[in-house]
């Protein structure tokens, strides 16, 4: 890992003195303001060789985990078979300390190989790419993404009220990511090279995961039961055991980052989900248990969990997955929170070499508050 960190940050530093502009699809560009038309004709206008894009407009700068811009875009001449975008929405590795972050966690690798290769099998309301790829060496990858923003009546945060029938959508989707893949070979064939979640979990302990996740329970201690925060010991052993779990459970194509911050709303209440990057081979239990616990107030959570893992499995079981009873699920539901929460106390004190700003800190309070709620409600420590 100290290897892989080193060979980033010599190829960034490398690329930074070359301050190149992108001109042939084959190469990345460096920064958003390096992209040229002739790139963006290659990357977007293969199947109309007789339009270009002459121009571009970018939008605010938006950093986090990842490096995101909107782009608008201006052809000549005219989009002819009016199926060029008008505008896009990309995601980047621009900065060393979101290759460092995406790099190391494995998280470019996932999304690029969610976008490339699974999502076009998935029947599910989650934007399609334009492009997406990454250097394996220096770790600068670029993401293009349908602009989905006429089509949302809002993108969600910690604030969206989730009702009964948003929920029940969320179910639906999970389950339509889950059901395609589920003790399929290609987990073992074409998705080979996407991390199993005990990997990807165990890529980002080495960036002092655990630390990070102590400091940020015990700063937190003011939205955290007090019953649960006495037993703060507790927690990361527990925690490494339910991620310990997915080596025992049957796999599938899952999320793993399902925080109501990732979801958007469509008309008639109809979820989308976005934010591909800790895409792994993993059991469904932890993107039902992480949904459900920072979606939903405490009290409507309260009254619609189980019926709302009751409608998952009825969902898995209209696409042919039927091999879980709910006592079974209800059990893997409350011992998979724990991973969910590491998610969160983290953000809330992060490592130095972590990207600022990853997370809205009002965000990370309130998921920390109804995950650590849950835990506590469910009694989950008990189940280890």
């Amino acid at each position: 890992m100290a290897d892989l960190a080193q060979q980033i940050t010599t190829a960034f530093e490398q690329e930074q003195r070359a301050n190149r502009t992108a001109t042939t699809r084959d190469e990345l560009p460096l920064s958003f303001e390096s992209m040229t038309p002739q790139w963006l004709t290659q990357v977007l206008c293969a199947n109309q060789p007789k339009v270009n894009v002459t121009s571009f407009e970018l939008g605010p700068v938006d950093s986090g985990s990842t490096n995101r811009r909107a782009v608008k875009l201006h052809y000549q001449p005219e989009n002819l078979r009016g199926d060029l975008p008008v505008k896009v929405f990309c995601k980047a590795t621009h900065a060393l300390a979101n290759r460092l972050l995406t790099g190391l966690f494995g998280a470019t690798h996932a999304e690029v190989t969610f976008y490339n290769q699974i999502r076009p099998h998935l029947a599910i309301k989650s934007p399609h790419s334009y492009f997406a790829a990454y250097d394996s060496h220096s770790y600068n990858s670029m993401i293009m993404l349908e602009d989905i923003a006429a089509q949302v009546e809002s993108f969600c945060s910690h604030r969206t009220l989730i009702n009964r029938t948003r929920a029940e959508s969320q179910m639906a989707l999970l389950a339509n990511v889950h059901a395609p893949f589920y003790q399929s070979e290609a987990l073992t064939t074409r998705f080979a090279s996407l991390h199993s979640w005990p990997a990807y979990f165990a890529n980002a302990s080495r960036f002092n995961l655990q630390a990070a996740a102590k400091r940020g329970f015990l700063a937190a201690h003011d939205v955290i039961p007090a019953r649960l925060y006495r037993r703060e010991e507790e927690i990361w052993p527990a925690t490494l055991a339910c991620v310990e779990q997915h080596h025992r459970l049957p796999s599938t194509i899952t999320h793993n980052d399902v925080h109501l911050a990732n979801w958007y709303v469509l008309p008639n209440d109809v979820m989308g989900l976005s934010d591909w990057g800790c895409c792994s081979r993993g059991h469904w239990s932890r993107d039902l248990a992480y949904t459900i616990a920072t979606a939903l107030s405490v009290e409507d959570r309260r009254l619609w969990e189980k019926d709302l893992i009751r409608y998952y499995l009825e969902s898995m079981a209209t696409l042919g997955i039927s091999d879980t009873s709910f006592d079974q699920a209800w059990d893997l539901y409350r011992q998979q929170l724990l991973s969910a929460l590491t998610w969160w106390t983290v953000p809330y004190s992060p490592e130095q070499d972590m990207p600022e700003g990853m997370q809205p800190r009002d965000t990370v309070k309130e998921f920390i508050h109804r995950i650590t709620t849950a835990i506590d409600d469910l009694d989950t420590l008990e189940l280890w």
